[in-house]
């Protein structure tokens, strides 16, 4: 027999952005849309476990959210026009098929909050933790959890968005075309960002954390399905399902982290290696930064072994990549290339004229090359300086332990 609850909670985490995106475009406000789409939870919590779960259910959630959203809009309507006979407002016009108008939602609806969830407006950390309420459908705690933040510090950033939105009156529509390529870039980054923190976590006990990848792959691919012709979307998609690809063989069984070279090719997930190399064809013959890591990702996804990865190619496809979106990560990552390619004197010279403050990854690599060098008491300096600067218990003891092998 199913248990009403979990039912009710696995068709909300299916359902939910669907709901909030239907009823933000009816209400035109991102935070009622989100109170209406919460009201409809409780509805369902308090009928289904007395009156069973309907036939359809996430067709009985759309149904419920559009009658509150009926409600309250009939009520701001009775407002306005109470407002309108004493002489302080004129009345707004609602449109009087309201049932007809939210039953008429549509992927248009999800692409319009993905855009305003990931405003440029709001702050990066803001963008984050709204597109995983309202898209993801995670809760503040799942999102306190995942991010090692309190609730409270959360469901400020969620609060603070919602403020931020309803007070610049920010239309929860598709960005006109002069704005469309910055804005797709900002929507971009946040679901990259998502995935990034599952795929190598900043802090924390764990190495990884696989649900943000999966929640930013299932972002991704809903953007894809959403804005099909933007290379570009392609692209990201590529990326993570080629990163995801190897996320079974980045731990080892005890849970310490194993390195690209060292990983066992064998446990690479290559389901989504297909995916991802099929995401990618819909997207080459562009040069755009997601397109091109998803390019570097690539080589590494077709080499059976690690001594068989091209790096030339990668080091160009960096190079390439430097040019598009100049950065000191990009060209930390190019020198890495660059030693396996042409070996570790041009790439630690790339390295020394990097500036990358509290970066813990620009001492682990100089270390390494300095190893590759034979200059070791140099090289370990520079895994100490790593493992002070890192916040990841699994990434602070691997660089303790290079140190150490070097004596």
């Amino acid at each position: 027999m199913t248990d009403p609850r979990r039912a009710v909670e696995a068709v909300w985490r299916i359902e939910s952005a669907r709901i909030v995106a239907g009823l933000a475009r009816l209400v035109g406000d991102v935070g009622l849309a989100e109170e209406l789409a919460q009201d409809t939870l409780v509805i369902a919590l308090e009928q289904w476990p007395s009156a069973g779960v309907p036939d359809h259910p996430g067709s009985w959630l759309m149904a419920t959210a559009k009658h509150r959203a009926v409600d309250a809009l009939r009520r701001r309507t009775r407002y306005q026009e109470k407002l309108a006979e004493i002489g302080r407002a004129t009345p707004e016009h609602v449109d009087p098929d309201l049932a007809a108008e939210v039953d008429d939602y549509v992927g248009d609806d999800l692409l319009r909050l993905v855009f305003t969830t990931c405003h440029p407006a709001l702050p990066t950390e803001s963008r984050v933790a709204l597109t995983l309420r309202l898209l993801g459908g995670l809760t503040v705690a799942e999102i306190a959890r995942a991010y090692l933040a309190s609730e409270a510090a959360v469901g400020q950033r969620i609060t603070r968005a919602k403020r931020t939105l309803a007070e610049k009156r920010i239309p929860i529509e598709l960005p006109p075309p002069a704005e469309a390529a910055q804005r797709l870039a900002s929507v971009l980054e946040v679901v990259y960002l998502i995935f990034n923190e599952g795929y190598a976590a900043t802090a924390g006990d764990d190495w990884t954390r696989p649900s943000l990848c999966q929640e930013a792959l299932r972002l991704g691919r809903v953007l894809a399905t959403l804005a099909p012709h933007e290379p570009e979307v392609h692209g990201l998609v590529a990326l993570m399902e080629l990163q995801a690809s190897r996320l079974p063989a980045r731990t080892d069984q005890a849970g310490h982290p194993v390195l690209l070279q060292d990983q066992d090719r064998s446990r690479w997930d290559r389901l989504l290696v297909r995916r991802g190399l099929a995401a990618l064809a819909r997207a080459e013959g562009t040069f755009g930064p997601y397109a091109l890591q998803a390019s570097i990702a690539a080589c590494h996804a077709r080499a059976a072994r690690a001594e068989d990865t091209d790096w030339d190619r990668i080091a160009t496809l960096y190079e390439v990549l430097s040019h598009v979106s100049p950065s000191p990560v990009v060209d930390l990552n190019r020198a890495v290339a660059v030693s396996h390619a042409h070996g570790p004197e041009p790439a630690l010279a790339i390295v020394d004229a990097l500036d990358l403050p509290n970066y813990p990854l620009l001492p682990a690599v100089r270390g390494d090359l300095l190893a590759r060098l034979g200059r070791s008491a140099e090289a370990g300096d520079e895994f100490r300086r790593a493992a002070a600067m890192t916040r990841n218990a699994g990434e602070r003891a691997l660089f303790e332990g290079r140190a150490a092998a070097l004596g």
